[in-house]
């Protein structure tokens, strides 16, 4: 992998993560027209690492953004203030569901749901419950004006957390199902997408530490790699330091950029344009597929 590439790569984790559109399902697209992670077992299980690595960048930019919420959360812990521990319970709360579900239905979906076609139908999908979401926030105009972020209760976060869950079928993105399922509990839109970024944090968070120093288990991949620490070193001799540094700062950065903008952008106008997005790159993804320009 070149350092461009990684720029590239880094650029899209970083933009696409917090924004309802599937960073994975646009990271395989990017990988593929690239040329990364297609040839080889070997490669692919890199470039699998690679991706969920680079998503420290977009971690890293959400805890500058919201380091005040991080902050009182930790003051929280620590028994100096009420509602950073209430905050950090319902984080917690949301959290459980994927980290149980995800333990144990990880390597399925790696197995069974990592190809273009299951992206497709989540973005499609995703992109009709994003409308639908829309349609319904206009016939209850009273739910934008929802519950804040310290009047959640453990319920609410039990159920965005359930949400969350569905987002381990690629495609269909985790910033969707917690903003729509803060929504949907009846946060407002601006509770729903803070808690969204802040449960993302322990989220990905989770998700990074695994890849990076969980075993590798890709057919035909070197029993070198089969070792705690495996998908890094994986990663590491493959690509080496330089292009893990740049798509860490380029996701940083981005994501950023992407998170200020979302948060003005949704409290004027709305989840439906990504709706839209989703549904148009999912026809024009699948027509490629289709033709033979991608594989499925």
């Amino acid at each position: 992998m070149q350092p461009w590439q990684a720029f590239i790569l880094g650029v899209i984790e970083g933009i696409t993560e917090y924004l309802p559109i599937s960073s994975t399902g646009h990271l395989l697209v990017a990988q593929h027209l690239m040329g990364i992670g297609t040839a080889t077992a070997t490669e692919k299980a890199a470039a699998d690492t690679f991706a969920i690595c680079i998503q420290g960048g977009a971690i890293l930019a959400v805890l500058g953004i919201y380091m005040k919420r991080v902050l009182q959360m930790l003051r929280g812990v620590i028994g100096r203030d009420s509602e950073g521990l209430k905050l950090a319970v319902m984080l917690v709360a949301g959290f459980l569901p994927a980290a149980v579900i995800g333990l144990a239905l990880n390597d399925k979906i790696e197995e069974k749901l990592f190809g273009m076609w299951p992206v497709i139908v989540a973005w499609i999908v995703g992109g009709v419950m994003i409308l639908a979401t829309a349609w319904w926030r206009r016939r209850n105009p009273a739910a934008g004006s929802g519950k804040e972020l310290f009047e959640m209760t453990w319920k609410m976060a039990l159920v965005i957390g359930l949400l969350q869950c569905v987002a381990m079928w690629p495609g269909t993105s985790r910033s969707l199902m917690t903003i729509v399922g803060g929504l949907l509990v009846g946060l407002s839109i601006r509770a729903a997408v803070e808690y969204s970024f802040l449960l993302g944090v322990l989220t990905l968070t989770a998700a990074t530490a695994k890849k990076a120093v969980w075993k590798v288990d890709a057919p035909g991949v070197s029993e070198l790699y089969d070792v705690w620490f495996g998908g890094t070193k994986l990663m590491w001799d493959s690509y080496g330091p330089l292009p893990l540094a740049v798509g860490i700062v380029a996701a940083a950065v981005s994501a950023a950029i992407a998170v200020k903008w979302l948060v003005s952008y949704l409290q004027s106008h709305g989840l439906s344009v990504f709706g839209w997005y989703r549904i148009a790159l999912g026809v024009v993804i699948g027509g490629l597929v289709a033709a033979g320009v991608f594989t499925a």
